[in-house]
């Protein structure tokens, strides 16, 4: 992110936000993501993803579809990650703990998280144990 606040859209006169990156395009990796393919180190941080639970709902950040994005290279961990919206209250909260469990991951020696918002987060983008888990906690997928 350039730090820099994108200027007022001309239709609108709204003015983005400023902690958002508008970039266009998104991840590069289909989605939902979920390490299905990871092997050695990434599969462990993967592993450790399915352990951070979204905190309104006993589901994983992984199978609510969150991760757009990880890849492990020389002990660090370079993640894509999103909220299901830009206002979420939860925000520090769950990046500080997909950080915490990503770096207590042995042979992970830095994490960078970047929040994004490019494609935004659908309910599309929830796997289907995901929405088995949803269902049990009483929400129509």
């Amino acid at each position: 992110m350039s730090g820099e606040t994108p200027p007022a859209d001309d239709e609108t006169g709204t003015t983005p936000c400023a902690y958002t990156d508008y970039r266009e395009g998104g991840p590069a990796t289909d989605l939902p993501a979920t390490g299905a393919d990871a092997t050695g180190l990434e599969a462990d941080v993967w592993d450790a993803l399915y352990a951070v639970e979204d905190p309104e709902m006993p589901i994983s950040v992984v199978d609510l579809g969150l991760v757009y994005g990880l890849e492990v290279e020389e002990g660090v961990a370079i993640l894509e990650v999103t909220l299901t919206y830009s206002g979420c209250p939860a925000r520090e909260m769950l990046t500080d703990e997909i950080e915490a469990a990503v770096a207590s991951v042995e042979g992970v020696e830095d994490v960078h998280l970047e929040l994004v918002w490019s494609p935004p987060w659908s309910v599309e983008l929830v796997t289907e144990r995901g929405k088995d888990d949803l269902r049990e906690f009483g929400l129509s997928v």
